[in-house]
Parts: C-alpha cells; structure tokens; sequence
C-alpha cells in the first residue's frame, strides 16, 4: 500500500541492477553511520556481515530467477537479503549503547544477544542459499567463510555459555519456522521478509519460553508480556488450524463452529493462563483496569473507536464504488489505500503525546485482532469469511499474491514497533534526548507521512524517475519536505521532545529512509520504520 506508482514487473533477480546497487548503497551508509557512531568489535562484525550478505543477495536473486529456491518466494521484488538482514545486528548494536550510557548492564548485554542472533539468523541465510547453487560459487563461499569466522570468534570471546544458548535456541526456533510457516505460505515473503518477520518472531518466541521457565516474582512488565504471548499465541493458533485443515474443509458451518469453539479454548485454556502465570494476576481484570484507569485513557480509546469506525466506513465505500462500476477488476486508487495511513497518523500521534503505555496495549490488541480477522478471511470461516475475502479484495496490490493479505497488518507492525521496542529501563537520565528523542515517532514519520506523501505527489505530479524504478524524484523530495515539517509541528506539540541541536542527524536520517522507500522492493510499511527508529537510537 505504499507505492508511488505501479512496480515495473522484471524478472525477480534482475542481478545487480540499478536499483539493487542503490539500495545497497543506502543500507551500507546506514551500517558505516552506524559503525562509526558505536566504533567497537560488534561494530566491525556489522560491516563484515553487510559485506557477505551483498555477495549472498545476489545468489539468492538469481535462485528466485531460476526457481530453484527451496520454498516458493514472492516473485515481484528481489531478495532483499541485505536489508533485512542488517536490521536486528543494528538494533542491537544501537541498543547496546544506549542502555550503556544509560548505566544498565542487563539491557546492555541484551542488546549485544540481538545483535548476535541477527548475525547468526543471515548467516544461516547465507549458507542456505550458497548450499543449494549450483555450482557452487567459490569466491562467495571464501568470503562467507571469512565473515562467518571472524563474527562467531568474536561473539566466541564476548558472550557467555548462556548466551550462546540462547542465540542457538533462537536459530533452532527460526530453521523450524521456516520450514513449516514457508510451506504453508508460498509466495507471501521474500527471502529477506521471511528472515526479518520469522527472525523475529523466532526471537519473541524464545524470550518468552524462557521468561516463563526462568520466572521471578514481580519480574518484568505485564505490558511486555502481553505483547509476547499474545504474538506468539496467535503465530501457534495459525500453525495449528493451518494443520487441522488440511484434513477437513474448514469453509463448512461444522468447521466454522469449530473453529470458534478452539478459539476459545486456546485462549482461556492456554493463553490466558499462560499469561497469568507470568503477570502473576487475572488478566482480563488487568486489562480491564489498565484501559480504564484514568479519564484521558477513556477519551482516547472513544477517540480510536471513532477513528476505527470511519476506516470501517471507508473499506464499504470504496466497495460500494466498485459494485456500481461497470469494470469488474475495479481497484481501488492508491490515494484511496492512503486513507488508511492518514487514519493511523491521527490515531497514533496523540497516543505517543499522550499516553504511550495505553497505546502499547491498545497497539498489541489490534494486532491480534488483525491477525484473528485473517485467519477468518483465509480459512473462509462463517459467517465472516466470504464477507472479508470480498471487502478486503478490493485493496490488494501487487505484494499480496500469497494467500494472505498482510500488507495492512505490516502497517499496523511499522507504526507499533518504534513504541514496543524502545528499551524503556535504558530511557531514564535523558539518554532519549536529541533525535532519539523521536524515535517513538519513527513509524509516523517514515510510513504515516513519508510514504504516504511519497505515494499520492509522486503518482500524481511525478515526472522525473529514480533509475531503475518508478518512484519519482518529485515524490521523494515531497516526503522528506513533509517529514521536516511534522517534526517541527512534533517540537510544538510534544513538550518533551527537545532535539537539542541535533537537526543535521535528522535530516540526514529522514533523507536515508526515503531514499530506501525510493528503491527497496521489500515492503516498505516494515522496513522503513525499522531502519529510521535505529537510526534516529543512534
């Protein structure tokens, strides 16, 4: 839902095209920004992985031109290994330094463990796209094996027994996703989407495994906890019914009642006392009581409830448009697809200014019931399901040509992930001032308002094109413009961001990102906010 104009329809691995080699470029000026802001050990192993990673992606492009990878991938963009795999190394990296300077040693070692998984999951990428080439490239193999060397003897001497077991169990974790979510998804990722989305659930998943098995009293924010059981509740609900129906035709009204009867017993018989054991009270009273525990919590969810109401509105509308048309492919116009970025603009910024806890709550309630809606749209559940496959038909493009639809629950992802990943203990002592200061702005900023303007000037009054794609200068130009002047409306709004002179950072922050949304063909409603939030920590 991002795009300028339509996405030319190459070949998948067009090899080292123009416009691979410029978003290349952009992510290693994002790595070496990167590199030099942190300048240590973990630093270098960033460039080293950035390095094989460029010479892997170009293997994985021509497995994807060929068909010769092992899963089938979304066939209208590139592989997209080198992006996405940069993000988790650099989160880390940028998280690590942070909670130093904020004199938290637990968080700091944590941070270091992220980056270390990330290395280790694009490495096995890495290996796994060399192992089924044919015949087997040589030099990228040497080069693989330099980096690999060097990054595992440094994460050798700088982390402990137990860390290493944890970056293990997580790499065990995402070989197993991979193989089963793949199989049952063809065609909804990239190589690089599936390392960035299964990478993290694989990470989200581990951390919860062991909260629970490691639990001590009063450990830990309900908060943070709600978040992880419900993304992982919801991940083993979908492997589950995607199981079961594969022997029975899930779109009868007996399926259907099924469905809905193990619906309720996975969440009151599995989730609900998992999440019980970790917050260490009734849940449901819990999110009861936070939801409404003060008057401008009250106003804002009657606020969202309006905002939610009138994209309900919006989605019928633009139905209503395509049953009076005559044409029966009838689309709707990127400007329309917009709305819904513009919705999510309104609905986020006063919850950041306002109450950031109730939009990390409210943000983790919508994304399971994103997902939930899915299963019923995928699986045809009665008496909803018919009824979402024609609504939500209407708002496809070309990335969902996978049996799922996903581009709007990698929305919902983008705008939410700069609020749920902000090491909170690592935000005290004014170590978010400056630029990090915006960082839970991230996703207004690069999806909400970058890429939306982007899309609807560039469509409308773009002429001169980006090489190699057809997003416009024009467009990009627009959207840096836009950002700039969101930040200082932010400045007069939000009294407790102070950037403190550090407007050169962000403007060249701000400009990276769009130059990324130029070129990538990965989705950008994931991608952006990611790498603007790391380097905004920066």
């Amino acid at each position: 839902m991002t795009r300028e104009c339509p996405s030319p329809a190459p070949g998948p691995g067009a090899p080292l095209s123009g416009s691979v080699l410029a978003e290349t470029a952009v992510v290693f000026a994002v790595v070496l920004s990167i590199h030099a802001a942190v300048w240590d050990r973990y630093s270098w192993c960033s460039v080293a992985l950035a390095v094989q990673v460029f010479y892997v992606q170009y293997k994985w492009d021509r497995l994807l031109q060929q068909g010769s990878a092992v899963f089938q991938f979304r066939m209208s963009a590139n592989s997209g290994l080198l992006p996405a795999s940069m993000v988790m190394p650099l989160f880390g990296l940028v998280m690590k330094e942070r909670c130093q300077a904020a004199g938290n040693p637990f968080f700091e070692r944590f941070g270091i463990v992220v980056a270390a998984t990330g290395m280790a999951v694009a490495l096995f990428s890495s290996v796994l796209a060399l192992g089924i080439t044919r015949p087997v490239p040589t030099n990228t193999c040497v080069i693989l094996g330099l980096a690999g060397g060097v990054i595992i003897y440094i994460m050798k001497h700088s982390l402990s027994v137990g860390e290493v077991i944890e970056v293990l169990e997580v790499l065990l974790i995402f070989v197993y996703l991979n193989m089963i979510l793949l199989y049952l998804l063809p065609r909804c990722f990239t190589p690089g989407e599936a390392l960035l989305v299964l990478g993290g659930i694989s990470f989200v998943l581990n951390q919860l495994i062991k909260r629970s098995l490691t639990l001590v009293e009063s450990q830990g924010d309900p908060m943070d906890f709600f978040l992880l059981v419900v993304v992982v509740g919801m991940v083993l609900m979908g492997i589950f019914f995607s199981t079961l129906f594969v022997f029975m035709d899930s779109g009868t009204w007996a399926s259907s009642i099924f469905f809905h009867l193990m619906t309720c017993v996975l969440g009151l018989g599995v989730v609900l006392p998992w999440l019980h054991r970790l917050i260490r009270r009734n849940p449901l009273l819990w999110l009861l009581q936070f939801l409404f525990q003060t008057d401008t919590r009250i106003y804002l969810l009657a606020y969202w409830s309006l905002l939610a109401t009138l994209a309900c509105l919006v989605v019928l509308y633009q139905n209503a448009k395509r049953s009076s048309s005559e044409s029966k492919k009838h689309q709707a116009p990127t400007i329309a697809r917009k709305y819904f970025h513009l919705i999510v603009v309104a609905t986020y910024i006063p919850g950041i200014i306002f109450d950031r806890p109730l939009l990390y709550v409210a943000a983790t309630v919508c994304l399971a019931v994103f997902i939930f809606l899915e299963y019923v749209r995928y699986f045809r559940i009665k008496p909803l399901g018919h009824t979402l496959r024609s609504l939500l038909s209407l708002f496809l493009d070309e990335r969902d040509n996978g049996p799922l639809i996903l581009t709007h629950i990698y929305l919902l992802l983008g705008m939410s992930l700069p609020i749920w990943l902000i090491p909170r203990p690592c935000t005290q002592k004014g170590s978010l001032g400056g630029a990090r200061a915006l960082v839970p702005y991230a996703g207004v900023l690069a999806v909400g308002v970058g890429d939306t303007v982007a899309s609807i000037f560039g469509g409308t009054m773009g002429e001169i094109r980006w090489p190699g794609t057809k997003k416009t200068f024009e467009g990009t130009m627009t959207s840096i413009f836009a950002q700039i002047i969101s930040v200082a409306l932010i400045l007069i709004f939000d009294s407790g961001v102070d950037l403190n002179y550090s407007y050169a950072w962000i403007l060249g922050s701000i400009s990276t990102v769009s130059l990324l949304e130029a070129y990538t063909t990965q989705i950008d409603n994931l991608l952006l906010p990611l790498y603007l939030l790391i380097l905004l920590m920066a």
